[in-house]
């Protein structure tokens, strides 16, 4: 049932020896990239300062914010020659966050994923179809390479066409399939109108995307498996980095290539285990793109509960964000992003509203925008070219399909303190 039952069970004195032993390897590689070097001068910190994991508190944060303003290699710390494959994700602006791994740093990814599906059981005798999308986003090319790892038989059939991705569950005997839950929850409906039950569709891994409780045990019911939930970001490799064992009980963090930390968000004062904040994470083993204190946004807690699996550092499932990050269909949204859009189209006035509902369990997202007074009285053929375009750019952008509603100028509401301009519908998000 282990893949590799020395690292995964590692405690006490022992983790933290290779915790500390690592974290300095990190500091002094991100004293190759530009911005780590000035923080750490500015803050004279250099790696032999940091003698126990507590030091961690020493260094400084890092946001999201901060790896934009590094677009698009600014937080290499190899040669670009070292760089062999580059994801993004999404910003709070037009420009994305860039990604870049190194062949080390694929292979310790895919090793992880390995890690997250043997410890749930699956084998190399499982058939395992992989219902993510293979472009910049990590889940598809993540999962995959773990999964061919392991020696499973992979099924790359990416996203959509869900008649199809039914006839290949039921032809090749799929037994494990990886996909957002909002996604997976239309394929039971779908399957269930095609009049097949899956016989041998056995395990879900499911993320990208908050999911509650309810979700799973009806995702259990409906599809007749047992549903695991899986996190993580492209910033810290991508999805694995945590994982539930058969407990089901949280999820377990890799202790020997992450050190977590909660905040308050608003004080950024370190949290003890079982208070609720800002994940906070520092990748160990990352060697194009190494981290320090990354300010993750999720909410979440540490859980001190000793697990029977024998694993440790343990986290709770989300509950949350502390920015205005919105998660539509396993695609990061920001409200920024949205205004940065609307405001470079000429045509489109001052005011939006966003309204995000779960239409037959997928998130859908309707944007409402006031059109300038000139151009809302025209004919209306040039309306619908001036819809067409939004959509068109809002998609460059946000790499999501959306709708959008063309609305008269002064109709939409207005707002004295700060503008709340998502409405989100999705009851049961978390």
């Amino acid at each position: 049932m282990f893949w590799d039952k020395e690292k995964e069970t590692l405690s006490g004195d022992s983790l933290e020896k290779l915790q500390l032993k690592r974290l300095k390897w990190t500091i002094k590689q991100t004293e190759n990239i530009p911005f780590y070097k000035k923080l750490l001068n500015e803050s004279k910190i250099k790696p032999d300062d940091i003698r126990k994991k507590e030091d961690i508190q020493k260094l400084p944060f890092t946001k999201k914010s901060d790896l934009q303003g590094g677009y698009p290699f600014g937080f290499f710390a190899v040669p670009k020659r070292e760089i062999v494959r580059i994801h993004t994700t999404s910003g709070t602006t037009g420009k994305p966050t860039v990604v870049g791994y190194t062949r080390k740093d694929l292979d310790n990814w895919s090793e992880l994923i390995a890690r997250n599906m043997t410890m749930i059981g699956l084998t190399a005798d499982d058939t395992f179809q992989n219902a993510v999308n293979y472009g910049l986003f990590t889940g598809g090319l993540g999962f995959h390479y773990g999964a061919e790892k392991i020696g499973m038989t992979v099924i790359p059939s990416g996203t959509g066409n869900t008649k199809r991705q039914i006839e290949m569950i039921d032809d090749f005997g799929v037994t494990a399939m990886h996909c957002t839950p909002s996604y997976a929850m239309h394929l039971s409906e779908v399957a269930e109108s095609m009049g097949t039950d899956l016989p041998t569709f056995k395990t879900g891994m499911f993320g990208a995307e908050p999911w509650s409780e309810n979700m799973r045990r009806t995702l259990e019911e409906k599809l007749g498996v047992t549903a695991y939930d899986s996190y993580g970001m492209s910033e810290i490799y991508g999805p694995g980095a945590a994982f539930e064992c058969p407990e089901r009980n949280g999820l377990h963090f890799w202790h020997d290539c992450y050190i977590i930390e909660i905040i308050d968000p608003e004080t950024c004062e370190v949290l003890e285990p079982g208070q609720k904040g800002e994940l906070v994470v520092t990748p160990l083993v990352k060697e194009a793109m190494p981290l320090l204190r990354y300010r993750t946004g999720d909410i979440t807690m540490i859980l001190d509960d000793e697990c029977p699996c024998g694993r440790g550092a343990k986290i709770a499932r989300l509950t949350g964000r502390s920015d205005d990050m919105l998660v539509i269909r396993g695609i990061n949204v920001f409200p920024s992003q949205i205004e940065h859009v609307l405001r470079s189209i000429p045509e489109v006035g001052d005011q939006f509203m966003v309204y995000v509902d779960r239409i037959n369990h997928l998130d859908e997202m309707t944007i409402d925008v006031e059109i300038k007074k000139e151009f809302f009285k025209g004919e209306l053929c040039d309306l619908e070219k001036i819809q067409r375009k939004i959509i068109h750019s809002l998609k460059e952008i946000l790499n999501l399909r959306t709708k959008v509603s063309l609305v008269e100028p002064g109709s939409l509401p207005r707002f004295e303190g700060k503008a709340k301009r998502v409405i989100d519908n999705r009851g049961d998000k978390f």
